[in-house]
C-alpha cells in the first residue's frame, strides 16, 4: 500500500489514481511492459521510475 500511495503523491500532476497506481505496481512486480490501454497517462507513468511501458494498439 505505502508504494501505491508513494506512485499516486509522485504523479499528483496527472493525477493518478488507485487502479492505473495498482496497474504500475504489478509492472513493477512482474516486469511485464505491454499495456492495452485508452487512457494516455502510460505514455508518462515509469516502471521503476525508469522504464517505459509498450502500449498496445487497438487499429
Amino acid at each position: 500500500m505505502t508504494r501505491l500511495l508513494a506512485l499516486m503523491e509522485q504523479y499528483r500532476d496527472r493525477p493518478m489514481d488507485f487502479a492505473d497506481a495498482t496497474l504500475v505496481l504489478v509492472a513493477e512486480e512482474t516486469g511485464q511492459r505491454q499495456i492495452l490501454t485508452l487512457d494516455s497517462d502510460f505514455l508518462f507513468y515509469r516502471i521503476h521510475n525508469r522504464d517505459s511501458f509498450e502500449i498496445i494498439s487497438v487499429d
